[in-house]
């Protein structure tokens, strides 16, 4: 795994998480984007060289809606940029970790991604993210 490439925040109100952290970190919200797949709007602040990346969920019924019925706001996932999404999840299937999917699937901010469950990895979700090429 090359770096963090961002945090997820998981939060209920997107346009009041966007005013927040754009005074926290001091500087604006470069993007905002839906994931219709994952269920969920985004938005993304630049922070050195990583991001945060705030979810808030479209629906109750999807996994960011989930997460925040049962844990309330914050912390979401940790999400590290990889090379080769589908090398790093064969090295991860053969370490013995569970994979949220088979195959990596569209994210936001023109990445392809993949979930190791929270299980393996003593709580924590963690995503992998490959930029797409254009």
């Amino acid at each position: 795994m090359d770096k963090i490439e961002h945090i997820g925040i998981a939060v209920r109100d997107l346009d009041a998480a966007i005013i927040l952290y754009e005074r926290l970190l001091g500087v604006p919200c470069y993007k905002t984007e839906e994931v219709q797949s994952e269920g969920v709007m985004t938005a993304f602040f630049m922070t050195g060289h990583s991001k945060v990346e705030l979810l808030a969920a479209l629906r109750p019924e999807t996994p960011v809606g989930r997460f925040l019925d049962q844990k309330g706001e914050g912390i979401h996932h940790v999400a590290f940029e990889v090379a080769d999404i589908r090398a790093e999840m064969w090295r991860l299937k053969e370490g013995g970790f569970q994979l949220l999917s088979e195959e990596p699937r569209a994210g936001a901010d023109n990445k392809i991604v993949c979930f190791v469950h929270p299980k393996d990895t003593k709580g924590l979700l963690i995503e992998l993210c490959q930029q797409i090429k254009d």
